[in-house]
């Protein structure tokens, strides 16, 4: 499971760090996003093509009696994965906590052919 190339990020080029586990059974992505909330997150699948992106906009505004400064800061980053066609797209999970997007990927059950025992007659 590798990036793919199409990967950007649209503010202060913030690409967070990723780590890829294999374990038996299952592909684990782990997004190093910290100060986010799970609602900032969108994940989407398009044949076997992974994407996570996120958009945050806060706005800090100052007031003085001579003047007013308002700066808005926009966060957003997008992180395409091409998914190898053993993983089960309908099972894939994802949780966030302690600043760690983390997104469970399992593979689908090996289909073993069916074995029949054909009598001579």
């Amino acid at each position: 499971m590798y990036p793919s190339k199409h990967q950007h990020s649209l503010a202060y080029n913030n690409i967070p760090a990723v780590n890829v586990k294999e374990a038996e059974g299952v592909f684990h992505i782990e997004v190093a996003a910290p100060g986010l909330k799970k609602e900032d997150f969108k994940l989407s699948l398009h044949e076997n093509r992974l994407t996570i992106s996120t958009k945050k906009e806060q706005s800090n505004e100052e007031k003085t009696e001579q003047y007013t400064r308002q700066e808005f800061n926009y966060t957003s980053f997008q992180r395409t994965f091409n998914l190898p066609k053993s993983v089960d797209g309908e099972k894939i999970e994802a949780t966030y906590a302690d600043g760690i997007l983390n997104i469970s990927l399992p593979k689908k059950e090996e289909v073993k052919p069916a074995v029949k025992e054909i009598a001579v007659a």
